[in-house]
């Protein structure tokens, strides 16, 4: 049987496909800007992804890994802008970003830890007091060196309400565990050498024992930052894309009504 192979018939196709096109063209797409907030007497700047439509949305602090804040990272807060987040990439380096690994870890090692934590804090206070942001619905998301800082958001902002991990260095001290009100989602490699299964474990023992939300799973196969598709060699696309699927629905489940 053949069909749509009169001149008429391939007309109409043609119309539909363009139609087609063009309602996805159409379609609100998310507005990215730098923008600029108070972090104590400094002023940082900031990767700010916004999705379409009014009212409030709920918001979440990217952190980035120990690179800086590149295009990788941008993307992934445009890709929560698509899902209807208010979206913001903090920018922990003031501006640098770095091409190779040594220059990531001195980028990494400069960075003084009170001042990151401050500037993610203010991030907290920057989104809250957006008039398109519930600042009941803030969360922090972060990879490497940005999951170790999601960790920390959770740990000194009490009012954040969820938190992603992703192969960062958890909490050890008891204190800091018990400061911790956020449920907190992680996902980890079980090749890491750096975030070891010892380390993932003896911390969702701590935490369960003091009665914090914790979901965390460990990737067979996978090393450190395999959910960087920039990760040559380490990139592990199946558990990305795993991990992925629980990073939405997790945030879903606690951002969104």
């Amino acid at each position: 049987m053949q069909i749509l192979q009169s001149p008429k018939s391939r007309a109409l196709l043609a119309l539909v496909v363009i139609a087609s096109i063009g309602v996805l063209l159409a379609a609100p797409m998310p507005t990215t800007q730098t923008v600029q907030y108070k972090s104590g007497d400094e002023t940082v700047s900031g990767y700010l992804a916004l999705p379409a439509g009014g009212g409030r949305h709920p918001a979440i602090i990217v952190i980035h890994e120990y690179w800086g804040l590149n295009d990788w990272i941008k993307g992934n807060a445009q890709k929560f802008a698509d899902q209807g987040y208010v979206a913001l990439a903090v920018d922990l380096y003031r501006g640098s970003v770095a091409t190779t690994s040594s220059d990531a870890v001195d980028l990494m090692r400069g960075l003084p830890k009170d001042r990151a934590v401050r500037d993610l804090e203010a991030a907290f206070t920057y989104l809250a007091s957006r008039p398109d942001v519930d600042p009941a619905r803030i969360a922090s998301i972060g990879w490497c060196m940005g999951g170790t800082y999601s960790f920390q958001t959770a740990i000194h902002e009490p009012a954040l309400a969820a938190c992603v991990v992703n192969y960062g260095a958890p909490p050890t001290d008891p204190a800091d565990i018990a400061a911790i009100h956020a449920p907190i989602l992680g996902n980890f490699g079980a090749d890491d050498r750096g975030i070891t299964p010892d380390a993932v474990n003896t911390f969702k023992q701590a935490a369960q024992a003091a009665g914090k939300s914790v979901d965390l799973k460990e990737y067979e196969g996978a090393g450190h930052a395999f959910e960087n598709p920039n990760n040559a060699g380490g990139y592990r696309p199946d558990a990305a894309a795993d991990a992925w699927v629980r990073i939405n629905a997790f945030l879903a489940k606690q951002l969104k009504p």
